[in-house]
C-alpha cells in the first residue's frame, strides 16, 4: 500500500524534526518567509471569509496570519504525523498523558455534565466532581443569602482567597472578567504573594467578623500560601478574640484533610480536588470557589457549560475547522518555523485585564520545556513568551515596537460585539481601534504611500510601516460566563496541541521546584543568630550578609528623611 512520505513516523527516540512532515514544513517556511500579507490578500479576495472558524460562540479570524493554503495543509499533515488525534483521545480517556508523574490530565471531567463518563484507573470521576460542585453550591448559596454567618453572628461581606499560581491566577481573572455578573455587595480579594504587602493591603479595610478566608492548596504545604494562611489565622484570632473563630471564617480547597484539620478546619469545610487536575487547569474545580461565591452557582455552571462546549468541539471537530487545533498549529508555525519568540495577547475588554497573566502561567508553565517526553533535548524552539495588556492601553505603550520594531511579535486580539458597560461612544471606538491595529500590523504603510500623503522625504523612512506582522482575532457576542469558559478551554487545548507537536509534557512543572528547595534552605540563614556558615556561591553569600546588615540597620550610608510609610 502507498504511504504518504510526509506521514511516516520517525524512528523510535528521534525528535519531531526528523519527521518528513516536519522537514517539508521547514522547507515551505523558507519558501514563503518573504511573502507579504499584502500579496496574499491581493491574490485571494475571499481570504478573509475563508480563513476563519467558529465554535461555542467564538469566531476565530486567522486570515492575517502569514500562512497559505499549502502552509495549512502542511501543518495539518504534521499534526497527523505527530498523532494529534491519538493524543487527544488518550487525554479524554483518562490515560496518564502526564508522563513524568504517571497521571491523567482530565480537567475536561471538571466541566462534564452528570450523564457523561470519564474514567481514571477504572473509576468514573464524574460523580465525584458533581458531588464537590453540589457542596460548593450549597455553601455558596448559604454565604450569599446570609444563612452562613461568622463567629459573631454577622453575615459574610468579604471573601479573601489565599493561593498562588493556579490557585490564584484563574479565579482572580474570572472574578474580574465576570464582575458584571457578581454580587456587588460581596467583596472578593486575592492574596498570593508572600510579600507581606499583599496580605496587609488586601485586608487593611476589612472587618474580620464579616470576612471568609479560602485557603487553596492541594497539598496544604505550599510555602507562600501557608505563610499567608497562618497570617490570616492570626489576623482573624486577633480581630475576633478567640482561636475558635477559625472554624467559622476559614474554609479550604485541598486534598490533604489531615493538614487542614491540624489548621483548625473541619472536614465538612474542606472542598477536595484530585491529582489528575493540574493547578493551572483547575479553575472549574473547587479552586473556583471564590468565583462561585462572587457570581453564584448558576453563573458558575454556565461557565462550566462554556468549557464543555469547547471541549466537545476540540474532541470531535475536524482539524481543519477546529479552533484549538488551528490556534495551536499557528503558534507552532510562528514560534518554531518563523522564529517568533513571544505572543502578545491583547484583550479589547478591560474586564479581561488579568487574562494575559493567567495565560502566562497556562502557556509558559506548560510548554516552557526543553526535553521531550523521553527526556531527550529538543532541537527546536518550544513555548513562546506570553505577555499582554488590554487595548487600547497597549496602543500607547508597546505597540510602537509591534509596528516598527525589529522583532516579530504575533498577536491574539480578543473582542466582543456587545459591552456590559454600554456608555455612548465608547465600545464602537474600542472595536474600531482593535480592527485598525490588526489591519495596520498586517499591511503596514509603504514609502510611496507615505510620500503620497505629503510627508517630507526626510521623514519617509520614519513613517513607513513594514507590515506583515501576523495576528488572529477572537470575536464573540459578549463576555459572559459561558463565553469565558469557552475562551479559557480554547487556550488550554491550544497549549496541548502545541505540546503534542513539540513532543513535550505540558502537565508537569519541575522547573519551579529547585527555587522552592533553595528558598527553604536560605530562609533560616537570613534570621539565624550570629554569623551562620553559608555554603552558596560568592554572590548569594554576599547578598545574604548584606541583607542581614540592612535588616539590622547596620549597613551604613545615608538615611533618607521622610521615608517611613504611613500605617
Amino acid at each position: 500500500m502507498h504511504r504518504d512520505p510526509d506521514r511516516v513516523p520517525p524512528a523510535a527516540g528521534a525528535p519531531r524534526s526528523a519527521l518528513p512532515a516536519w522537514a517539508a514544513l521547514a522547507a515551505h517556511a523558507r519558501e514563503v518567509r518573504d511573502l507579504h500579507l499584502r500579496a496574499l490578500f491581493a491574490a485571494d479576495p475571499g481570504r478573509g471569509e475563508r480563513l476563519a472558524a467558529e465554535a461555542a460562540g467564538i469566531y476565530l479570524d486567522y486570515a492575517k496570519q502569514r500562512v497559505t493554503q499549502e502552509t495549512l495543509a502542511r501543518l495539518l499533515a504534521l499534526a497527523e504525523a505527530c498523532d494529534l488525534r491519538g493524543r487527544i483521545d488518550a487525554m479524554f480517556r483518562g490515560e496518564p498523558v502526564n508522563t513524568t508523574e504517571g497521571r491523567a490530565a482530565l480537567h475536561v471531567a471538571l466541566r462534564a455534565p452528570r450523564n457523561r463518563r470519564f474514567m481514571v484507573e477504572g473509576h468514573d470521576v464524574v460523580p465525584d466532581v458533581h458531588a464537590v460542585l453540589d457542596r460548593m453550591a450549597t455553601f455558596a448559596d448559604a454565604v450569599r443569602d446570609g444563612a452562613w454567618r461568622g463567629w459573631t453572628g454577622r453575615p459574610i461581606r468579604h471573601v479573601v482567597n489565599i493561593g498562588i499560581g493556579g490557585s490564584d491566577l484563574g479565579p482572580a481573572m474570572a472574578c474580574e472578567a465576570l464582575r458584571p455578573y457578581s454580587r456587588r455587595d460581596l467583596t472578593v480579594r486575592f492574596v498570593s504573594n508572600v510579600d507581606g504587602a499583599d496580605f496587609a493591603e488586601a485586608t487593611r479595610d476589612l472587618d474580620p467578623a464579616e470576612t471568609l478566608v479560602i485557603v487553596v492548596s492541594k497539598t496544604f504545604t505550599t510555602l507562600e500560601t501557608m505563610t499567608n494562611a497562618h497570617t490570616a489565622r492570626r489576623w482573624l484570632t486577633a480581630g475576633l478574640g478567640d482561636a475558635g473563630a477559625v472554624a467559622r471564617h476559614v474554609v479550604a480547597v485541598s486534598a490533604n484533610t489531615e493538614a487542614t484539620a491540624r489548621f483548625g478546619i473541619a472536614p465538612d469545610r474542606v472542598f477536595g480536588f484530585w491529582d489528575w487536575v493540574g493547578g493551572r487547569y483547575s479553575m472549574g474545580s473547587a479552586v473556583g470557589l471564590a468565583v462561585m461565591l462572587a457570581v453564584g452557582p448558576a453563573h458558575f455552571r454556565a461557565m462550566l457549560d462554556g468549557f464543555h462546549a469547547m471541549d466537545e468541539h476540540f474532541r470531535t471537530a475536524p482539524f481543519a475547522c477546529n479552533l484549538p487545533v488551528l490556534s495551536g498549529l499557528l503558534a507552532v508555525w510562528c514560534t518554531t518555523f518563523l522564529g517568533a519568540q513571544t505572543l502578545a495577547v491583547i484583550p479589547y475588554d478591560q474586564s479581561l485585564r488579568r487574562l494575559p497573566a493567567y495565560l502566562q502561567q497556562l502557556c509558559m508553565e506548560s510548554n516552557g520545556k526543553s526535553v521531550t517526553h523521553a527526556g531527550a533535548p529538543v532541537p527546536y524552539a518550544t513555548g513562546p513568551i506570553v505577555w499582554g495588556e488590554p487595548g487600547t492601553n497597549g496602543q500607547h505603550s508597546f505597540f510602537q515596537l509591534l509596528h516598527q520594531g525589529t522583532r516579530l511579535v504575533p498577536c491574539d486580539f480578543i473582542a466582543f460585539a456587545r459591552s456590559a458597560y454600554p456608555l455612548p461612544g465608547h465600545h464602537d471606538l474600542l472595536i474600531a481601534s482593535m480592527l485598525a491595529q490588526a489591519e495596520a500590523l498586517a499591511f503596514g504603510q509603504t514609502a510611496d504611500e507615505v510620500r503620497a500623503a505629503g510627508t517630507p522625504e526626510a521623514l519617509v523612512a520614519h513613517r513607513t510601516f513594514a507590515g506583515n506582522r501576523p495576528s488572529s482575532v477572537l470575536l464573540a457576542e459578549r463576555l459572559d460566563p459561558f463565553t469565558l469558559g469557552a475562551l479559557v478551554a480554547l487556550y488550554e487545548h491550544s497549549v496541548f496541541v502545541q505540546a503534542t507537536i513539540w513532543d513535550i509534557n505540558p502537565f508537569d512543572q519541575w522547573g519551579v521546584e529547585l527555587g522552592k528547595a533553595l528558598a527553604r534552605r536560605i530562609a533560616p540563614e537570613l534570621t539565624a543568630p550570629g554569623e551562620p556558615a553559608l555554603g552558596h556561591d560568592s554572590s548569594t553569600n554576599a547578598l545574604i550578609r548584606r541583607y542581614r546588615r540592612l535588616r539590622a540597620g547596620r549597613a551604613g550610608g545615608d538615611r533618607r528623611a521622610g521615608a517611613e510609610p504611613e500605617s
